[in-house]
């Protein structure tokens, strides 16, 4: 899902939020409240997920902004304790045997066992091979591969999978049929105005009619008329927007139980202007509703892992899970947050590592509790890891930033670079 910086400009009375294209005049569009966090103003350049229809462009998500890693995360290998030395070697010759203990063997060697006249077979290997003696459970060597692989201990076929690990909710996608259905009932030199209607909108109609003409005037031919073209796919455009609209609406209530609620969020907020009649009204209701009800189940199992992980002492998890409620303007109950301000603060001891200092801080930072956690304690002497952490996070958690020492101050956004011709 293609992504971009939005400027809110200002609010609606029904709680809507206008927006612009961070920088520039164009493109423009409204954003529901729902989806803008609680300490947002006016002027506040967001990140967003959007997604192109034939009415323009319209906000699914609001991205959290996230900080460049200035240095990669490092695990510590702390090792056995043991003196041990640091190479090891060991000579194996055929089969896993010392070349030392059974003397050298080989293609070159001079000790193999003289092979009787009545083993050799004149063409026949077959049974050569069976006059063979049969091969004991005790003959088997550490360097034969097929036994190697089975005695390894341990040893497992597939990698562990991530307990953590949720499964990625699919993404909507709609059928085509009432959009087909639209296209076809127009006339037939209508429909291919149509079919560019769907795909790039009244835009690429336009982009469309530039082109031709343009190429029109090269050999000296009359070109099109625009303006009758434009007016006549305002006309049509409706149509197809409720008809585009009602496919993904049937969609996603056929699939409101997992498909991902950011495409069901835009189906809903796009009924406001794309759902005219009565059926449309109703199809919208009744997505509404299931959509409510999606997110309250949701939201209760969120609660449930919030106070799993807190149970089971995984403070980091829990202080992440905080902060992606799946239900807008829902926080954790008061006792949770309680527990949850008390383990984080339990977590950031003058004893606690500067690595896992800096990880709870960073969790903290983006947690509800950000503003009531007081640091058990503090390092003695931080590293410039674990300053760069506190300084990138100062504006969530200002009074551990000011503990340090260092003012608040908003993180320093990178430029883009612009794509080359």
């Amino acid at each position: 899902m293609p992504r971009m910086e939005i400027e809110l400009t200002s609010t609606r009375e029904d709680g809507q939020w206008t927006w612009r294209a961070a920088g520039a005049r164009q493109p423009r569009g409204t954003v529901a409240n729902d989806l803008v966090p609680d300490d947002t103003s006016v002027g506040d350049v967001l990140r967003v997920e959007v997604e192109q229809f034939m009415d323009g462009i319209e906000v699914t998500s609001v991205l959290a902004d996230r900080a460049e890693r200035s240095e990669p995360e490092t695990l510590e290998m702390l090792g056995s304790g043991n003196n041990e030395p640091l190479v090891t070697t060991k000579l194996a010759g055929r089969r896993g045997r010392r070349r030392d203990e059974d003397g050298p063997r080989g293609r070159s060697g001079k000790d193999r066992r003289p092979r009787r006249d009545d083993d050799k077979r004149d063409g026949d290997k077959g049974a050569g091979r069976k006059d063979r003696r049969p091969r004991r459970d005790d003959d088997k060597r550490d360097g034969d591969k097929g036994a190697g692989r089975r005695s390894r201990p341990g040893r497992r076929s597939q990698a562990r999978p991530d307990a953590e690990a949720k499964p990625r909710a699919r993404r909507l996608r709609p059928k085509r049929t009432h959009r087909k259905a639209a296209i076809a009932a127009l006339p037939e030199d209508q429909q291919s105005l149509a079919r560019i209607l769907v795909r790039d909108g009244v835009p690429g109609v336009r982009s469309a009619i530039e082109t031709q003409n343009a190429a029109a005037e090269a050999v000296n031919e009359p070109g099109i008329p625009a303006e009758l073209l434009l007016k006549l796919a305002e006309r049509i455009h409706p149509n197809l927007r409720t008809a585009d609209w009602r496919d993904r609406a049937e969609s996603a209530l056929a699939g409101v139980d997992d498909v991902d609620l950011r495409d069901i969020r835009s189906v809903v907020v796009a009924a406001e202007t794309a759902a005219r009649g009565s059926e449309d009204r109703e199809l919208a209701d009744r997505l509404r509703d299931a959509l409510t009800a999606r997110v309250d189940r949701e939201h209760t199992a969120w609660i449930g892992e919030v106070t799993s992980a807190l149970d089971e002492d995984r403070v980091v998890r829990a202080l992440r899970l905080s902060s992606r409620p799946p239900k807008a303007g829902s926080p954790l109950p008061s006792p949770i947050l309680d527990r949850l301000a008390a383990a984080a603060e339990a977590s950031l001891t003058s004893d606690t590592g500067q690595d896992r200092w800096a990880t709870v801080l960073d969790a903290v930072a983006l947690s509800p509790v950000h503003q009531r956690v007081t640091p058990a304690g503090l390092p003695e002497e931080p590293t410039e890891q674990l300053l760069d952490v506190v300084k990138r996070v100062s504006m969530g958690v200002p009074s551990i930033a000011a503990s340090f020492g260092i003012e608040p101050a908003p993180p320093r956004r990178g430029r883009r670079s612009r794509p080359r011709a």
